[in-house]
């Protein structure tokens, strides 16, 4: 059975070239579902993977205990002082603790591309750079507290005009001066801006932080870190991993974006599907007569059946390689930006595709090339071969 299975598959590869462009056409539909799912994935991919570093299993996040994200939350300035003094908390070289508190606005800015989008200030300490150790001055200066100068990061810099060195920014009414450039490891902070928080919040007449985000000595001090903080009747705080938080961040529109690159793709390989079945439908019909006399010098049904899936998934498999190439020649590392939706404001990433993407790709050309072909593939089987004989 083996050897027949293996003599009549050979037989069919070796008469694709005959059915080239009935061929092509199975291949470029194939192209098509995978490229524009491996691209859409390659978004949620690098979306993810931008938030996955912005997370240290030693830094924690206070917010309000009513507030999931920072722009929702008031953390007033009495609870700094117990969040400082609760156990675990760093201390840096001089004896500085590694307690951040800071105040987020998002803002709209002219893009270089044309238009505006948001852009997250964030107001911050001198200790920002000690709970954020891979945080980089890489040109001009840290900003002065109690003067409205602002630092940008990289990936802002890249994306909004007006952001250079030594240029003055409106932001919210208010004339601020560009004194540096930061770079935070490629992080979702290479999108935000940097100024003093208590310079932040007196120029928008707010009354309390945002956040207070804490690095720990330890990744195993969090749990006493938080139970502490818990303890105290007078914080209404919650404390939250940074790992954890960003991830929910990134979770909600990363899930949408799965989604949509289902569904799309589904539509789509409907298309493909009726496109095989038309497509070998017609291989079969040209090979009835080799199919029937193969049947009869005694060749077996599953012979038969095998070959046809075999073209099927060949043609699916070169499809899914050459839609995931087109996905990763055009596409991957590409920088893309949320433009604000479920977060505060707009964050920049780039487009990720990787092995993985193209290993799901490839398995949805083989589920469109056995489902488009075993149709055909049954009819050849089934096919009386006598009646297959007679001469038309």
């Amino acid at each position: 059975m083996w050897k027949q299975i293996a003599a009549v598959t050979a037989m069919s590869l070796r008469s694709l070239p005959q059915r080239l462009a009935a061929s092509l056409v199975v291949v470029i539909g194939v192209a098509g579902v995978v490229g524009v799912l491996v691209a859409v994935l390659g978004m949620a991919t690098g979306l993810s993977r931008t938030f996955a570093d912005t997370g240290d299993p030693s830094r924690a996040i206070v917010l309000h205990k009513a507030a999931n994200s920072e722009g929702l939350s008031n953390v007033e300035f009495g609870w700094l002082g117990p969040i400082e003094d609760a156990p675990g908390v760093l201390r840096g070289p001089h004896g500085e603790l590694a307690a951040s508190p800071e105040y987020i606005v998002g803002l709209n800015l002219p893009k270089r591309s044309g238009g505006e989008a948001s852009v997250t200030v964030r107001g911050t300490s001198a200790a920002a750079f000690l709970v954020h150790p891979e945080w980089r001055i890489v040109a001009g200066r840290m900003f002065r507290p109690g003067l409205r100068e602002i630092v940008v990061g990289a990936a802002a810099a890249g994306e909004f005009s007006g952001l250079d060195l030594g240029r003055h920014v409106d932001l919210g009414g208010n004339d601020w001066t560009v004194v540096g450039r930061f770079t935070s490891g490629g992080d979702s902070h290479d999108s935000e801006i940097l100024a003093d928080v208590r310079t932040l919040i007196s120029a928008f007449n707010w009354g309390a932080y945002s956040s207070v985000t804490v690095r720990l000595d330890s990744p195993a001090s969090f749990e006493g870190f938080r139970r502490a903080l818990n303890a105290n009747s007078s914080l209404e705080i919650d404390v939250t991993r940074e790992q954890d938080y960003y991830q929910s961040e990134a979770r909600q529109i990363s899930s949408v974006l799965y989604l949509v690159s289902t569904v799309v793709a589904a539509i789509m390989a409907i298309g493909a599907v009726f496109t095989a079945l038309n497509t070998l439908y017609s291989a079969v019909a040209a090979r009835t007569g080799e199919i029937a006399t193969l049947r009869a010098i005694g060749f077996g049904p599953v012979g038969v059946v095998v070959s046809v899936l075999a073209e099927a998934l060949l043609l699916s498999v070169l499809g899914a390689l050459l839609g995931a190439a087109v996905a990763w020649l055009l596409f991957n590392g590409d920088a893309l930006s949320t433009g604000g939706g479920e977060f505060d404001s707009q964050v920049m990433f780039k487009l990720l595709v990787g092995p993985g993407l193209v290993a799901v790709g490839i398995a949805w050309a083989c589920a469109i090339g056995l489902l488009g072909g075993l149709l055909p593939a049954i009819r050849a089987a089934r096919q009386p071969v006598a009646v297959a004989l007679r001469p038309t």
